[in-house]
């Protein structure tokens, strides 16, 4: 698709909460002089707990506003949203891109060294049939144990990174993965980076863990045509600016950007 730059050209990016942030993370190195849009669906979030349909209606509610906002490319910052509602925002707009988060079962088939992998996700992802359909056609012979992990995202959203509790959450969740022997594991949501440390904790040092943030910002990277645009950063939230700003600052240092209320509930 041929992209005519223009000064209001933005790249928008949505999440369910604030796990998309490790992309757009990423996006910023790769893209400085881009303008980005962030848009939390943080007053509906975990998406995981959600229903298939909610979710895409959320992501089309969501879409409308980044379209209408001056978003020329759309990143689905988001596992959940991507199983559930990218075929549907594809289809309503043809003409614009969109750069979807999926697990990366093909590079965890190239990395295994005994052909048992494990994908930690959240429930909606785990129990999507996008996903059943990606391991099918990729995973090639391998066992491929998912795991759902209700809670996580929770704690995570409320700035909880490194609690007793969220490790011992973390510990069973990762139980069937060290039952199953798994030598390889993907982070199958894009906020299960965020508290990478506890995941490899929890399976130990011998488990190769994947995340694909980088992945998908190159993705994006090599859709966009870089134009005059200023550098920007927009972040917005259907919850409340104020907590979002605070987790912004403790979490990733970032003291910059403003953030505000989309009214779009």
């Amino acid at each position: 698709m041929q992209i005519d730059p223009s000064p209001r050209r933005e790249i928008g990016v949505f999440d369910s909460g604030v796990g998309g942030f490790t992309v757009l993370r990423e996006l910023r190195e790769l893209l400085p002089t881009a303008r980005l849009r962030y848009l939390a669906d943080t007053a509906h979030a975990p998406y995981g707990n959600r229903m298939p349909e909610d979710i895409c209606a959320r992501s089309v509610a969501i879409t409308e506003h980044l379209v209408t906002q001056g978003a020329e490319l759309i990143v689905i910052a988001c596992n959940t949203a991507t199983a559930h509602a990218i075929e549907a925002l594809r289809a309503r707009w043809p003409a614009l891109p969109f750069v979807g988060t999926e697990p990366g079962i093909k590079p965890a088939v190239a990395a295994t060294r005994n052909g048992r992998i494990g994908l930690l996700a959240t429930p909606a992802t785990a129990a999507s049939a996008r996903l059943r359909a990606l391991i099918e056609r990729h995973a090639n012979g391998r066992e491929v144990v998912v795991q759902g992990c209700p809670g996580v995202v929770d704690r995570i959203e409320a700035g909880d990174l490194d609690s007793a509790e969220l490790r011992a959450l973390v510990d069973r969740h990762c139980g069937p993965l060290r039952a199953a022997g798994v030598d390889t594991a993907l982070l199958g949501c894009t906020h299960y980076p965020l508290i990478e440390p506890l995941w490899q904790a929890a399976l130990g040092p011998e488990v190769k863990l994947l995340r694909i943030e980088t992945a998908v910002a190159r993705r994006a990277a090599a859709l966009w045509a870089p134009g005059p645009e200023s550098p920007d950063l927009h972040i917005e939230t259907s919850g409340d600016p104020v907590a979002l700003r605070g987790w912004i600052q403790r979490v990733l240092d970032w003291r910059e950007p403003d953030v505000r209320r989309w009214p779009g509930n």
